[in-house]
């Protein structure tokens, strides 16, 4: 589904990535853990192509050369992103938001029943259409930004931090939902703060350091170490 080789990427004069290798495999949740600073945001922006400076090669789901293809190809590829900003925008209800999510999608003409779906999906969203999305609480604006991203029905979602500031109560929903998407057949790019509930749901995962892929290993082997625990559970 994705693979990246040797990415590299730079913000204005500093070298952030510096080598990356990794791969995300159809129907797989992969997750990338490690310390802040590692690098793991600037690879989810770097695939999403919004880094301006990178070198290196992305292939996914079968098309070559992702990395001189804009934005918004990727996103017509099937590739969606949610940043840990969210990104809800101002003065519009969550309808609106989430239409947002179908303005390049060729399911745009399927609005309405997308729209209707989703909401059956997250329910807390059903409850607030018609309200103000910025009102909501940081747990439901991020369920929005979760539901923006899917509503196009990608084949590939990263999600970047999107249990931060969160309450457990609605840490537990969106983890269960992310289950329920890859039994509907989404592939997940993960980068979570939780190593713990990640490594839980993922098939494998990689470490980064430095801007390096320092280690890979199946999601249990790593949730059963207790070095990894030590190290980056707590984090």
């Amino acid at each position: 589904m994705l693979t990246v080789e040797n990415l590299h990427a730079w913000y204005e004069h500093s070298h952030i990535l510096q080598g990356v290798s990794l791969e995300a495999k159809a129907g797989e949740i992969v997750s990338i853990i490690g310390r802040n600073g590692a690098g793991k945001t600037t690879t989810l922006r770097s695939i999403m192509g919004l880094v301006k400076k990178c070198r290196g090669s992305i292939a996914f789901d079968g098309t070559p050369g992702l990395l001189d293809q804009p934005a918004h190809s990727r996103y017509r590829l099937g590739l969606g992103y949610v940043p840990e900003d969210r990104r809800i925008v101002p003065g519009l209800t969550v309808r609106e938001n989430l239409r947002l999510g179908l303005v390049s999608s060729p399911l745009k003409r399927r609005e309405t029943e997308i729209i209707d779906r989703v909401a059956e999906t997250f329910p807390r969203l059903k409850e607030r259409l018609n309200q103000i999305a910025e009102t909501l609480s940081g747990g439901e604006q991020q369920m929005l930004a979760i539901a923006r991203a899917t509503a196009s029905q990608p084949r590939m979602v990263m999600l970047d931090e999107p249990s931060e500031g969160i309450m457990p109560v609605l840490v537990d929903e969106m983890f269960e939902l992310f289950a329920r998407l890859k039994e509907e057949g989404t592939t997940i790019l993960l980068v979570e703060q939780n190593v713990e509930r990640a490594l839980a749901i993922s098939d494998r995962a990689y470490i980064m350091d430095h801007g390096l892929i320092v280690h890979e290993a199946p999601a249990a082997a790593l949730l059963s170490d207790k070095a990894i625990q030590d190290r980056y559970c707590s984090v």
